[in-house]
């Protein structure tokens, strides 16, 4: 029994051992075929590959950080800043298409073949009612400790902590005509080029909108800056430029909106934008502007980033929304796409991007190796086209900490010689950093074809009319035209013709003459002039001018140079005080330095008032003086003025000073006047400006004007200070807007004049208001001065024989002496940005108001302006 038991118990583990080997051995073949099969479907399986492009639908432009992937899983990656992405996987993968998808745009998908390599481009369409939503969960938004890290290392990232930097710049601008409705094809101009707008429609990508090229330019530059004191310098190498304006302004687009000009720094808690603050999403009181997410983590360029997305918290903010990827390491920005929507309080603009790539370099700073800036420009009315404007600029070679001396920066934009000499497009190829697309490559012959259609030049010519005041006809502009007609109650109608040489006749020499006509007091007018141009570097002119006109008492015309309607207005209406005048003068102007500019002139002039105005040649001896209501005078001036970082650019034969963005400007005139036989009095004068405009922030700008003068000499009020009035409905910020023309004379004055923009602090918040984008404002007018006794008692008083009707019609018109203890005082409120031109001020005159004759205690007046 026993022995029978252990047989079974063998023959059970024998059956065991079979069937275990069995198993075994079944397995081995299954995994076999298995591993057979994988082989070979992986022999006959191919890589699907797939690159392609990002851009922009409307702009053409590329879009970074775009997520691509399979759809349906999370096998992708962003695309860089130029857009490109390359993505690849297996054939077996389930998925069929692919998706990109950006904040701000419309998610795209398009299928792809599997197991080819292939190239598939995205167009994205902007979606502007996507708006991202911040969901604040319990806790500390994990985005808040990065942003405390940055701004920690503020200091430290930030390219202003350099001593000085230079790097070799290549830049490329385009500006498009965009939004072409059909409605505005139907019209005549666009018909005469709608062979070439069919052709445009790839401009902007499959599927892109039509874009009319009107401008294009390249340039090659070498960018120097310098800390302490701040000084920045261009000078551009080579430039190519083709524009439908012709070659003078594209010249001058050239140095307004080159690389120099388009340098936004993220580290500065504001971008200035024209006359606007942006505020810097990385800004030290970030929390009060702005939500961030953090959303995820990725190696770019050799450095570990976090990815931050950003929104303002108010629609109507200057602020951006967008994306910026902090490295981890220095907590500073490797990558930012930022973007100003049409909502924020600001005109004409429909679309603010700025994209910047950042390269580290020695000493620590982070410097942008490539941006991108678009600007869209919305249309004005529904029939006009938009514009896009589009930047993009290259920086290699960075030298850092081996700043120029200061002497090197007297110049802030300078071409060399040979600068827009033509190169070969061989020649170009070796200067670009990046080679030009086959479109850009297209657009220097598009707008060759544009310009040259003769309904185009009309319109450009009457362009040109708007913008400059002149009609340019060869080597002549004629205008201006706002002073073509004008009525007052002395001239009557009044109607004037001008001209003036252009760069085409000479770029050394500018010959001008105007002549007007009235048609009451039935005498000519005229002005001529002559300018010499001894040097473009540092700008020297030398000019000689006569004149013979009409004018206002107390209205100094070169005072409002700079303000045309107001100069336009103060032709028309009554003339209460005028007088004929014949001017000679000849002036000598140079740029000594940087920023400071010296003027040399010697003026002679008569005064032949239509107005009741009689004065004592010999004041000392009234009982025996004679008295005369006509004199001359001839005097000589020298006039500093230092703007330190004013920067200068020239459009032709003139230099246009863009606004100063920092520093104050100084002016100081000193005048002697010499009696002589062709001046009857001996004076001084010494006057002193200080301008500057004080950027507030949230609060907007403030802008101060103060000026004081003292004037020494026995002389009549003609010749003293006269507070420039305003009888015009037209405002304007340089005068005493309640003011009649010659109401007040001084010897002795200083005059404060401030505005304060509040842009949209107050209305942005108020939700009836805030769509319409008004903006506040508030204005003071201070002044403060005297006349002394001597010249008070230099002016012949009133006959004691006149009637009380003749004497109320004396005083109507009488030039008042300012009492030093009673300053004069306006202040006043308004509304800008009324349909986007409109300004309404709202004037209170607080002093003065018992003089008799019956002064304007309130004012409401209107001008144009067109703002951002």
């Amino acid at each position: 029994m026993k022995g029978r038991v252990e047989a079974q118990r063998i023959y059970l583990c024998l059956r065991s051992f079979y069937c275990f080997e069995g198993l075994v051995v079944i397995k081995r073949v299954f995994f076999s075929l298995i591993l057979s099969f994988s082989v070979c479907a992986i022999a006959f399986a191919q890589e699907t590959v797939i690159t392609g492009k990002v851009t922009d639908a409307a702009s053409g432009d590329p879009i970074p950080f775009v997520n691509v992937v399979f759809k349906g899983t999370s096998v992708g990656m962003t695309t860089d800043f130029d857009g490109k992405f390359k993505i690849k996987s297996l054939s077996l993968l389930k998925s069929d298409s692919i998706v990109a998808s950006y904040i701000g745009y419309k998610p795209r998908s398009k299928k792809f073949k599997r197991g080819v390599t292939q190239v598939i481009n995205f167009q994205l369409q902007e979606d502007v009612t996507n708006l991202q939503e911040v969901v604040i969960k319990s806790g500390e938004n994990p985005a808040f400790p990065i942003m405390r890290k940055i701004i920690d290392n503020k200091s430290i990232n930030d390219k202003r902590r350099l001593s000085g930097y230079e790097h070799d710049t290549y830049s490329k601008m385009e500006i498009d005509a965009d939004n072409i409705s059909e409605k505005l094809r139907e019209k005549k101009v666009m018909k005469k080029i709608a062979q070439v707008l069919d052709s445009l429609d790839r401009i902007a990508g499959e599927d892109g909108k039509p874009i009319l090229p009107l401008y294009i330019s390249e340039s090659v530059s070498k960018i120097y800056y310098r800390d302490n004191p701040s000084l920045k310098k261009e000078l551009i190498q080579k430039n190519k430029v083709n524009g439908v304006m012709g070659e003078g302004y594209s010249d001058l687009l050239s140095q307004v909106i080159g690389p120099s000009m388009q340098d936004y720094n993220f580290y500065s808690n504001w971008l200035n934008f024209g006359q606007k603050a942006f505020v810097s999403p990385i800004a030290d009181g970030w929390r009060a502007y702005y939500d961030y997410e953090l959303l995820d983590s990725a190696e770019l360029g050799g450095h570990f980033c976090y990815r931050l997305d950003f929104f303002p918290k108010s629609e109507q903010a200057l602020a951006f929304s967008g994306t910026m990827w902090i490295t981890k390491d220095e907590y500073a920005i490797k990558q930012i796409d930022a973007t100003m929507g049409s909502t924020a309080n600001i005109n004409f603009i429909e679309k603010i991007k700025i994209q910047h790539e950042y390269e580290k370099v020695a000493g620590g700073a982070w410097l942008p190796s490539k941006s991108r800036v678009l600007i869209d420009v919305g249309e004005l009315t529904s029939n006009s086209a938009g514009l896009l404007a589009k930047f993009y600029t290259s920086n290699r070679n960075f030298v850092v900490n081996k700043p120029k001396p200061t002497s090197f920066f007297d110049t802030a934009i300078e071409k060399a010689e040979d600068a827009n000499l033509e190169e070969e497009e061989k020649v170009w190829d070796t200067l670009r950093h990046e080679p030009l697309t086959k479109t850009e490559q297209n657009v220097y012959q598009m707008i060759d074809t544009i310009k040259n259609i003769p309904i185009v030049r009309s319109y450009i010519d009457a362009i040109r009319l708007v913008v400059n005041g002149y009609y340019t006809s060869g080597k002549l502009d004629w205008g201006p035209y706002l002073a073509a007609i004008a009525w007052n109650n002395h001239e009557g109608f009044r109607l004037q013709a001008g001209f003036r040489t252009n760069i085409k006749f000479s770029r050394k020499w500018v010959l001008g003459g105007r002549l007007a006509y009235g048609f009451h007091d039935q005498q000519f007018k005229y002005q001529a002039f002559v300018t010499k141009i001894l040097d473009r570097k540092r700008w020297s002119t030398f000019t000689l001018r006569a004149r013979y006109d009409l004018n206002r008492l107390g209205l100094d015309e070169d005072l409002i140079t700079d303000f045309p309607v107001f100069l336009f207005a103060s032709r028309w209406g009554q003339y209460n005080k005028s007088f004929y005048y014949h001017e000679y003068r000849a002036t000598f102007e140079r740029e000594l330095f940087k920023g400071f500019t010296q003027r040399v002139a010697l003026r002679q002039f008569n005064f032949d008032p239509i107005y009741n105005f009689e004065y004592y040649t010999k004041p000392s001896d009234i009982a025996t003086s004679p008295t005369s209501s006509t004199f001359q005078a001839s005097e000589v001036f020298f006039e500093s003025r230092y703007a330190r970082d004013q920067v200068f650019i020239q459009n032709g034969n003139n230099r246009i000073g863009l606004e100063s963005k920092r520093w104050p400007v100084f002016t100081l005139r000193y005048t002697h006047g010499f009696r002589s036989s062709f001046g009857d009095f001996n004076y001084d004068k010494i006057r002193l400006n200080i301008n500057k405009r004080v950027k507030m922030g949230p609060l907007g700008n403030g802008y101060i004007n103060l000026t004081g003068e003292q004037i020494f000499g026995r002389l009549p009020y003609p010749l003293l200070n006269m507070p420039l009035g305003n009888q015009s409905p037209v405002y304007s910020p340089v005068n005493f807007n309640l003011l009649r023309f010659g109401e007040f004379a001084t010897d002795q004055y200083i005059a404060l004049q401030y505005r304060q923009n509040f842009e949209g602090l107050f209305l942005n918040n108020m939700p009836m208001l805030q769509k319409l984008k008004w903006r506040l404002l508030a204005t003071a007018n201070v002044l403060v001065g005297g006349l002394k006794q001597s010249n008070q008692d230099v002016i012949v008083p009133p006959s004691p024989s006149l009637s009380e009707r003749e004497l109320k019609e004396y005083n109507k018109f009488r030039t008042f002496a300012l009492d030093p203890e009673k300053p004069y005082i306006e202040l006043g409120y308004g509304v800008e940005n009324i349909f986007k031109f409109l300004r309404v001020d709202f004037i209170h005159r607080l002093s003065y108001l018992d003089l008799p004759n019956n002064p304007r205690s309130f004012g409401v007046l209107f001008t144009i302006q067109l703002k951002l």
